[in-house]
């Protein structure tokens, strides 16, 4: 949807072809952390979809950490920040920010043909060739490949995913908010929560209620732990009585650390976006923000290879996206990896350093804020995108 928008921002017509049909579960908040950057990516691809985004999602003042169960970092800001009308970011679940993208589909005249799975791809140095499990063809100049993790589009053009996973399982799980709770809006980070039996556990608020994330450790069963039952249990020791009879959606699931060897194919006509380009852990929201990132500039990309008319600027466009994506999803599988393995492992040096943390907090504020900043990865940028943080 980002790539459509931002197609036809540049001025070029663009259809999407999905697999699933219109009707499809869309259940769980998923990515509900939008960067700022991504807020002004699609406010400038589809006017009035970022300040929608704003004014739908909240942005949580405070950020805390606890070291098994003590207080060791705690900062709340006066304001949002960012630039104009665009905070640094917005929580928002994934499927308001996906109604809101179909509400700007609607309004660019951008068709979504449903039940149109791709099937087979087929590039030449004039164009690309699709065909779609409903028997239709296809054909088009370019074929955006934003098709997910199992991305077909990926296995046409050759390209192979290349990458780990992560050792622990994780717990993910919607909470309803109670309208009367005067629950703080805090985004807090347990290191080895007693409420939790020693596991790690996050909780960010989000527009109508709180993600529940909880890494599990060695011999834990992730289907038992993920039980209506036990998450019940987690819940309720972990936010209170009150809101263990609110879990809306749960799910377990291993980290994928994963890149496309390449994210274009050899005519330079397919270029591969999203997470059929790289699947990554969570840690920094870097998954569907460097997504958009990816559409954004592989519209540009195309917007200037169409511009340009000639085979030799067609080729020049679509490799420069390459190198600026793959070099971005290198960097972002970096930092993402630095934060998995903060989390999940078992160094020693590692465990006496977050001990040494924790007892210093007290004292000398860096330490808790390097305990508060470190499950989320580095800051900064890559260093060939020059825009944004993905």
């Amino acid at each position: 949807m980002s790539a459509a928008l931002a197609l036809h921002a540049r001025g070029i017509d663009a259809t999407i072809l999905e697999a699933e049909s219109a009707d499809r579960d869309r259940s769980g908040s998923r990515a509900i952390y939008v960067h700022g950057s991504t807020l002004r990516t699609l406010e400038r691809v589809h006017p009035g979809l970022g300040t929608d985004l704003v004014d739908e999602g909240l942005v949580w003042p405070t950020r805390r950490t606890l070291f098994r169960g003590a207080e060791v970092f705690s900062r709340t800001y006066d304001s949002p920040g960012g630039s104009g009308d665009i905070p640094h970011f917005t929580s928002v679940p994934q499927v308001v920010t996906e109604d809101y993208m179909h509400d700007a589909l609607a309004e660019a005249g951008i068709d979504i043909h449903w039940d149109a799975e791709v099937t087979t791809v087929e590039s030449s140095p004039d164009g690309v060739r699709v065909e779609t499990a409903d028997g239709r063809e296809w054909r088009g100049e370019f074929l955006i490949g934003a098709d997910g993790g199992g991305s077909t589009v990926r296995k046409e053009i050759g390209a192979n995913f290349e990458g780990d996973q992560s050792e622990n399982a994780f717990l993910i799980a919607d909470i309803e908010e109670i309208e009367d709770e005067q629950r703080e809006l805090e985004r807090v980070f347990h290191y080895d929560a007693p409420a939790a039996d020693g596991r790690n556990v996050l909780l960010v608020p989000f527009t109508g209620g709180w993600r529940l994330d909880i890494q599990c450790i060695e011999g834990d069963d992730p289907e038992e732990l993920s039980s209506e039952e036990r998450m019940r249990e987690f819940i309720r020791d972990i936010m209170g009585e009150r809101y263990e009879d609110n879990l809306q959606w749960v799910s377990s699931y291993y980290f994928l650390q994963v890149m496309a060897d390449t994210f274009i194919d050899d005519d330079r006509r397919v270029l591969l976006a999203g997470e059929a380009a790289h699947l990554l852990a969570p840690f920094g929201a870097r998954g569907m923000n460097s997504g958009i990132a990816d559409a954004d500039e592989a519209a540009s990309a195309i917007a200037a290879a169409i511009d340009a008319k000639t085979d030799a600027v067609v080729r020049d466009e679509v490799e420069l996206y390459a190198a600026r994506r793959e070099k971005a999803a290198e960097f972002n599988l970096n930092a993402a990896g630095q934060a998995l393995e903060y989390l999940q492992g078992e160094d020693p040096v590692t465990v006496l350093q977050k001990e040494a943390a924790a007892s210093l907090a007290d004292q000398f504020e860096t330490a808790g804020e390097w305990l508060d900043d470190a499950p989320y990865g580095p800051h900064g940028t890559p260093p060939i995108v020059s825009t944004g943080n993905y």
